[in-house]
């Protein structure tokens, strides 16, 4: 959900992605006991929803001898490793015991787990390498503060080194270091001329640069300056590189030239041809399935209402004929072993939370290994709707509805009386939401409330038309989208006005404080979190490695705050603008280390709104970032979050508890203005 999220579309984004911001009796789903109205129905718990999960991020080592996944050793996530046949012999691999690990991968030597931490969401990341023999961990960038590292290649055929990209020399672009995942040892690799990113053959050869010419779009070049792929502006959020084959010839991508919907194709690095693989009417081509060794892609997956797989190997036709015969929702692979013998797949739905299998293609049979959140499996989670609103426009609008318990009794999507509702806004804006589980979703319709999630103009995954839609249109039809899918629910009879709330995060937060500065009389209430109100000074803070992507996506999209016209048409879309017409509760919620979305942006529209006596709740995370990674703060703001909707729209709410006492959160204004709060901070400056 993360605003910039984007930033750098043909290859992983260098600002990555902000995770969903995402006690209790469990009974059985075939239980009469779901139909009862939903405050009747048990509260699932905050730590049950939101907590650290069980075990989670399965991976499989390359030689398909071991797992790893992430679990809680003393309440931190950390690695954890096994022999591949036997879990019960795991052990933590890595004992961090501040910042929980969030994201890991093996080496190719199959002999390290590599990860990524940065320092209280600053997100100047560093890498760092475990052996798994002897646990010992070492800093692979052990470099200066304010400095962000990142993994730009790893390869089978040199299992020993990766390509690490660094902007210690310059903080607007990486150099590569070829570095030693054992040893440490690390040596200059290439000096960045420029370029946005790097595409690294399966030799750890810098082959190209990504660079945006005047005008905008993009450009993939040699260092000889030759063009081999020229992406329009038009294409440019659409299109996106995954890497070459083994033999580097080939290098696949997703591509939208000549087309609306994203297809997978591959392109003759000798003489720039392009071969279609994979295409899907109605959605972009979305994951991609490669083979371990050679990069061949397998299969890959389109999402519209719902994902589809589609093979591409036929040698791997009867193993989706068979996962999808037993398994029932969206299905994932998430590793390969280098023989092709086993698999690690998981599924998951709206309904339950993930479960991962090894999957044996010789004996083709399933292996359970776990469920990343065993108690929500009987907890009574909600049936997500898939939905298409017309906007007043004509555009088709993806919808996801979801339900209270007990508020359907005849089961077609729509509940027997009006409800509150909110409207949950994803972030990005150049994301989307899909048809999963989303704990967000869920905890808000255990609580009381309908939910809707509408993919807004400038969503991904739609086609290059319907992003593009989206061209200088924040705060515009970006946001009729957003009332539209507001005013279907009403018509529906899903709710009635003056009981809806808005929420989200980063462009989900913008779009909230945007509902209540420019359509006050719509909705009842909002929380925002890390949330932009100034569209000028969000853009002037960005981070300098950002800049060699602004002229194709935010200056296209939003305004260069430079042109004295964009200035003054991007001040216009800015809830700070407008802040004294923001009349109904508002709860914003930062951290003060956020890099993208910096946290005067809400400390400007708190003090606007207080100096005129608006009821404004204003808390303040010193050690997190764009989103909330410490547990304790996850739980601080869900359990504000949540009193807070309580009091304005009359849902539900689980008390207080401890779920401030090991958090940092401050409340900079306005507790008074929540229920419970003032209450729920004595008692933790008493403890």
């Amino acid at each position: 959900m993360a605003l910039l999220s984007r930033t750098l579309p043909l290859t992983l984004s260098v600002l990555g992605l902000l995770s969903a911001c995402t006690t209790s009796q469990h009974f059985d789903l075939r239980s009469p006991s779901v139909l009862r109205p939903a405050l009747e129905t048990e509260l699932i718990p905050r730590t049950t929803l939101f907590g650290n999960p069980d075990r989670g991020q399965v991976r499989m080592s390359p030689d398909g001898n071991k797992l790893s996944w992430l679990a809680p050793v003393d309440g931190v996530l950390n690695i954890w490793i096994a022999p591949v046949d036997d879990i019960s012999k795991a052990q933590p691999l890595t004992r961090s015991t501040e910042r929980s690990i969030t994201n890991h991968q093996w080496g190719f030597n199959s002999q390290y787990v590599l990860y990524r931490q940065d320092k209280d969401g600053d997100e100047n990341y560093h890498i760092f390498a475990t052996d798994v023999a002897t646990g010992a961990t070492r800093d692979l960038t052990p470099v200066r503060d304010g400095v962000r590292a990142s993994i730009e290649a790893r390869s089978a055929s040199r299992p020993n080194k990766i390509v690490v990209g660094m902007n210690d020399r310059d903080t607007e672009v990486f150099d590569l270091h070829l570095v030693d995942v054992a040893t440490g040892e690390s040596e200059l690799l290439k000096i960045n001329p420029g370029f946005g990113a790097w595409l690294i053959d399966n030799e750890l050869k810098p082959r190209y640069g990504y660079e945006t010419p005047p005008g905008g779009g993009a450009q993939v070049i040699d260092f000889d300056g030759n063009i081999l792929v020229d992406i329009p502006m038009d294409d440019y959020l659409t299109s996106d590189f995954a890497g070459f084959d083994a033999s580097g010839r080939f290098l696949y991508a997703l591509d939208s030239r000549d087309r609306d919907k994203a297809a997978l194709v591959r392109i003759d690095t000798h003489d720039g041809s392009v071969e279609p693989l994979g295409v899907n009417a109605q959605a972009d081509v979305g994951t991609v399935l490669y083979h371990p060794t050679t990069r061949r892609p397998l299969a890959y997956s389109a999402e519209f209402l719902t994902q589809k797989w589609y093979v591409l190997d036929p040698a791997f036709t009867e193993d989706f004929r068979f996962l999808q015969q037993q398994l029932d929702g969206n299905i994932g692979i998430v590793s390969i072993s280098d023989d092709l013998a086993k698999l690690i797949v998981y599924v998951s739905g709206p309904q339950s939370p993930t479960h991962y299998y090894i999957y044996d293609r010789q004996a083709r049979s399933l292996v359970s290994l776990f469920t990343t959140r065993p108690e929500l499996e009987r907890a009574g989670l909600q049936p997500m709707h898939p939905v298409e609103i017309r906007a007043r426009d004509g555009l088709s609008l993806v919808s996801y509805l979801t339900l209270p318990p007990g508020s359907d009794d005849d089961g077609d999507a729509r509940p027997d009386s009006p409800l509150p509702m909110v409207l949950s806004v994803h972030g990005g804006p150049w994301e989307r939401d899909s048809y999963r589980y989303d704990p967000y979703v869920q905890w808000l319709a255990n609580r009381g409330y309908a939910v809707l999630s509408v993919n807004f103009r400038g969503s991904t995954g739609f086609g290059k038309a319907f992003l593009n839609a989206a061209t200088r249109e924040f705060a515009g039809k970006m946001h009729d989208d957003l009332i539209d899918g507001v005013d279907w629910a009403v018509a529906e009879g899903i709710t009635e006005p003056g009981r809806i709330g808005i929420t989200g995060g980063s462009y989900g937060g913008y779009a909230t404080l945007v509902g209540l500065a420019f359509t006050p009389d719509v909705f009842a209430c909002g929380a925002a979190r890390v949330a932009p109100s100034n569209l000028v000074t969000l853009i002037e803070s960005f981070p300098d490695y950002v800049k060699p992507y602004l002229e194709s996506d935010w200056y296209r999209f939003v305004g260069n705050p430079e042109i004295a016209s964009d200035r003054r048409d991007m001040l216009a879309r800015s809830p700070i603008m407008r802040a004294e017409r923001i009349e109904k509760p508002l709860l914003i919620s930062h951290g003060a280390n956020d890099p993208r979305v910096a946290k005067a942006e809400s400390d400007t529209i708190v003090a606007a709104m207080a100096a005129n006596g608006l009821p404004v709740t204003y808390a303040n995370f010193p050690d997190e970032g764009h989103g909330f990674a410490r547990p304790a703060n996850q739980f601080a703001n869900y359990a504000l979050t949540e009193h807070f909707f309580a009091e304005c729209l009359g849902g539900r709410a689980e008390p207080f508890g401890d779920a401030l006492d090991r958090s940092s959160i401050e409340i900079l204004h306005g507790a008074h203005y929540v229920g419970g709060l003032e209450n729920a901070l004595a008692a933790r400056r008493g403890t």
